[in-house]
């Protein structure tokens, strides 16, 4: 507890930019104990699993069928997609899996590893990079299914989708840094997963996720503000060939989301030490 304590009275005294500094460097020293550690989650995830691999698409892919059976049944009407709805459906879960994955991973690596963060010292950052491993993991093998998706609904292969794993990088970056926001005061209080779930789960409905931007109304507008609209339709649109229409809302996300991920790394290199002594009082 004391070393944790001296720690952070030596991060308190520095500057934003040396603890920025700080946090790259120890990123970088730290890099091959964030693979280990995101070898072994990996392996711990699906070695008792009978299914393994399979249950990291799992779920999106049941709701896609739920929605994909709502519209076949005519329970609902959804707007016109311009590709096949099975295949919007499909890639919009697929997405957006990838997308609260990327948010819910610096907390999930973070609590993960509360025994081994009052016990021993070392760069909270491998934490965070280590979940970053296991996304890009994770999203190859749901890339994987999304291109078969595309063979599969006919549209074939073209040049687009050479980007789709920068696309994909990309969402991954965004959700990242939302998490390491969300990381230090839901290690505080477990409300706060809750919170998220709940969060997301309303996210999802008012992103084109399971149907298209409306050609009117509040929802349309909800949709064109909120930042998560240029994330799917950009990775969908490189994915089945189309034209990017949010391609420069996409790349201001981007652009905004750097200096916030580098901000984030501060705030969780500060705040850290101070709630592992929390937890260990």
């Amino acid at each position: 507890m004391e070393l944790h304590t001296r720690i952070y009275q030596k991060e308190n005294n520095l500057s934003p930019w040396k603890v920025l500094k700080e946090s790259l460097q120890d990123i970088y020293n730290s890099r091959f104990l964030a693979r280990q550690l995101a070898e072994r989650d990996i392996r711990a995830q699906y070695r008792q699993s009978y299914l393994g691999i399979i249950w990291a698409f799992i779920t999106p892919l049941f709701t896609a069928a739920v929605w994909i059976f709502l519209t076949l049944s005519g329970t609902i009407e959804v707007t016109e997609t311009g590709i096949p709805y099975p295949l919007f459906v499909f890639s919009g879960t697929l997405l957006w899996s990838i997308l609260t994955e990327s948010i819910n991973s610096p907390s999930r690596s973070t609590n993960g590893a509360r025994g081994l963060l009052s016990k021993i010292n070392f760069p909270k950052e491998a934490l965070v990079i280590s979940g970053i491993y296991k996304l890009l993991f994770n999203s190859a093998v749901k890339i994987v299914l999304l291109v078969v998706f595309v063979f599969l609904f006919g549209i074939g292969f073209h040049w687009s989708l050479l980007f789709l794993p920068f696309v994909i990088i990309g969402a991954i970056l965004v959700g990242t840094t939302i998490g390491l926001y969300i990381t230090p005061v839901s290690m505080l209080y477990n409300d706060i997963a809750k919170i998220i779930s709940i969060g997301l789960t309303f996210l999802m409905y008012i992103t084109p996720v399971v149907y298209a931007i409306p050609r009117e109304g509040i929802m349309r507008t909800l949709m064109e503000i909120n930042p998560f609209t240029p994330i799917i339709l950009t990775s969908r649109n490189i994915l089945t060939g189309s034209s990017p229409e949010y391609s420069l809302y996409y790349f201001l996300v981007i652009v905004v989301c750097i200096p916030l991920f580098l901000l984030g790394l501060v705030i969780y290199r500060i705040s850290i030490p101070i709630i592992v002594e929390r937890m260990s009082a």
